[in-house]
């Protein structure tokens, strides 16, 4: 990516949240200030929520509004650093050392010296993070890190205090340029202080009914007025119910997408029933409310809309 592709970083929060608007993210003021003063301060934003309410999709959206690179580290249980940061290629080092023996080359400290080179360096994530040329620091994003361990979050504190990678074989690696850091959490297990200091912080949460409807009108275009409105209405009370797992805006603009591809133009048991795998992952969750209770919110749902208009 060239050097005249890359866009200064807005200049106030009202810049900043016309900036996530353009790419069609509809973010509350909050967020845009927690992520303008992240921009300013170069501090990492430490984003939590439940899964589906758009946490990476503020990376992404950051990454094309600034003209940025996105270099995504996916967490995973088990996620070490030869998966994150770096690792060396090994079978090219042993090539290198067949080749020195054979041509008489026995000095153990000039074989190290060749083979621990950046040379035979391959950069993870991590690594690729913060050996960005100056001017062009990506976005950095650190997706589910609640899915790791501690002793990974213990090694992600020299990156998001110093902005740099220590290798002990060739030494510390520090960023020309910090990164742009963006870590999100579903909270399936708590993230520790020490790192979350280091951070600026925001709970991502359901959005309101209005601003729901909002996302429905830029993500599905296609989605006439009366149906957006009963999806919102009907999702929302959804989310009022104790389900295994609530559906989040994902969910939402997936079902809106689906009924619009099957071209419906309003909501009624039966096309509620058969599409409810768009919009619920879990089969008890389904189950229930393909049932009375489903049948039940719907009928809610007409009512209230019908006593608004």
């Amino acid at each position: 990516m060239s050097k005249n592709e890359i866009k200064a970083f807005p200049a106030t929060i009202d810049e900043t949240q016309a900036l996530l608007e353009g790419q069609d993210y509809v973010a509350s003021r909050a967020l845009s200030t927690v992520l303008y003063l992240g921009l300013k301060m170069r501090r990492p934003i430490f984003l939590e929520g439940e899964a589906g309410v758009g946490k990476t999709e503020i990376a992404k959206v950051l990454s094309q509004a600034l003209g940025r690179p996105l270099i995504r580290l996916q967490c995973y249980e088990g996620l070490d650093i030869s998966s994150a940061v770096y690792e060396w290629n090994y079978p090219a080092q042993m090539l290198e050392i067949r080749m020195a023996e054979a041509t008489g080359e026995t000095s153990r400290e000039s074989i190290e010296q060749g083979i621990f080179s950046e040379r035979y360096l391959i950069k993870r994530p991590v690594l690729q993070a913060v050996s960005a040329p100056e001017g062009e620091a990506p976005v950095f994003l650190i997706d589910e890190l609640d899915r790791t361990d501690e002793a990974f979050e213990a090694f992600l504190l020299e990156i998001l205090s110093d902005n740099q990678v220590t290798i002990p074989e060739i030494g510390t690696i520090k960023a020309a340029e910090p990164p742009i850091v963006i870590i999100t959490t579903n909270r399936t297990r708590e993230i520790h202080d020490a790192l979350k200091r280091r951070c600026l912080y925001h709970w991502v949460d359901y959005p309101d009914a209005a601003t729901e409807l909002e996302i429905i009108r830029r993500k599905v275009p296609g989605c006439n007025e009366e149906l957006s409105a009963e999806i919102v209405a009907y999702v929302q009370k959804l989310r009022e119910i104790e389900l295994f797992k609530n559906p989040g805006v994902a969910e939402t603009i997936d079902w809106a997408t689906a009924l619009t591809e099957l071209d419906k133009l309003a909501l009624d048991p039966e096309t509620v029933s058969d599409t409810l795998g768009t919009l619920l992952k879990y089969q008890d969750d389904i189950a229930r409310i393909e049932g009375s209770e489903g049948r039940k919110i719907l009928e809610e749902v007409k009512s209230d809309l019908s006593a608004a208009q």
